[in-house]
């Protein structure tokens, strides 16, 4: 198996506070990689790395884990630019909107879904995203949402049956109805291709009784929870989140204090996963980061790439907002960007470079990794490694 050694490095975040400097970003000064294989073999300072098959010259620039984007909604098809461009002028954003994704994606083939779905994948790639979580919802009848997982399968292990994002509209005059379709036929025909079940748990959307029927029947069929949380309004879905150990409460846009500590002590279990690209798209209050951190949630940042309400795949954009508006650290919102989208996963093999760790890192056009908020919207990241294999 060849190996490849990325050396004269500048600065290097592994994301392990046990080398470096002993923060939680591990940062190595004058460092290198080597790549075994789709593995991290080594890290360490330049002058000690080990010999390998092949050298990369990072003259002096930035090595970081390659972003994990834990939620994305990328399955669909269609255009709300018109929907945009009112909301601009003065229109409050509302869940109604994805009724007109979800007409044009029943609409769509397989394969002009799948084609939108690589568009946005290679999009993402370019900025230093490696892994990526995405769901279905933009169907809501059993076969559509079946075919967005089995679509969406093909290129992620990080699957999400989103059965419950709206109640469509032929289901309008019956959610109950509806709420038994997304426990039950759609359920079992979209869990052998997912591994989260996901919902809306808003006004307008489904309520907290009705989340939970949903989360713990995705949780029966083996899928593991996470939720829509807390955007448009507070509600019970970050204390739903807690109680059942979802993964992940996303959004959690207004949170009262009690919504803060829970978070806190379930910081193990529950990551808070802040999505700031839809509170700029829809000019909406910005969750507080450093309050829920120094509260002691963990917290991780991801695009939410949608058509209707943040359709953005900039990870490096999402970051600068968090710097910028969400009162992070630049520090804390890469490693949020990275090991934070890990843990929203479960996952401990991305978000970190150490040896054994996934091969998937980003080199940056810059010294540090601060720069993706001192520059922001400037395409800093030059190079990217995904599974060990050079992807641009």
């Amino acid at each position: 198996m060849t190996t490849t050694a990325i050396t004269n490095i500048g600065s290097l975040v592994t994301n392990d506070p046990s080398v470096g400097d002993g923060s939680p970003l591990g940062l190595i000064e004058n460092a290198a990689v080597v790549i075994d294989g789709d593995t991290v073999a080594w890290v360490g300072p330049a002058a000690e790395v080990p010999a390998a098959d092949e050298a990369f010259d990072a003259h002096d620039r930035a090595v970081i884990p390659g972003f994990v984007d834990s939620h994305s909604h990328l399955v669909f098809a269609g255009d709300r630019t018109a929907e945009f461009n009112a909301r601009m002028s003065g229109r409050r954003y509302s869940a109604g909107g994805i009724r007109t994704t979800v007409a044009a994606t029943r609409a769509a083939t397989d394969a002009e879904l799948e084609a939108n779905l690589l568009r946005h994948l290679h999009e993402a790639r370019r900025q230093g995203t490696t892994t990526f979580e995405t769901k279905s919802g933009y169907g809501l009848t059993v076969a559509d949402e079946a075919r967005a997982l089995r679509i969406a399968a093909a290129h992620t292990e990080e699957v999400t049956y989103l059965g419950a994002h709206i109640v469509p509209p032929d289901h309008a005059d019956d959610p109950a109805g509806y709420v038994d379709l997304v426990t039950g036929e759609m359920l079992a025909a979209c869990a052998p291709y997912a591994r989260w079940v996901d919902v809306f748990c808003e006004e307008g959307a489904f309520d907290g009784d009705q989340a939970r029927a949903i989360l713990t029947a995705g949780a029966a069929a083996g899928l593991i929870p996470r939720i829509h949380a807390n955007q448009l309004s507070h509600g019970p879905g970050v204390q739903l989140a807690v109680e059942l150990e979802a993964a992940s409460a996303d959004h959690c846009t207004h949170l009262s204090d009690a919504d803060v500590d829970a978070l806190g002590q379930a910081a193990a279990t529950t990551v808070a996963t802040l999505l700031p690209g839809a509170e700029f798209s829809t000019r909406a209050r910005w969750p507080d980061a450093r309050r829920l951190i120094d509260a002691g949630a963990t917290v991780a940042l991801s695009t939410d790439c949608n058509p209707g309400s943040s359709y953005t795949s900039s990870m490096p954009f999402c970051i600068a907002l968090a710097v910028r508006d969400m009162r992070m650290t630049p520090d804390e919102a890469l490693w949020s960007a990275t090991a934070g989208g890990a843990r929203a996963l479960r996952r401990g093999d991305i978000g970190v470079l150490t040896p054994g760790a996934r091969a998937d890192l980003a080199l940056l056009d810059a010294p540090s990794h601060v720069h993706l908020a001192y520059r922001p919207g400037v395409p800093l990241v030059s190079a990217v490694w995904q599974h060990g294999v050079r992807a641009s």
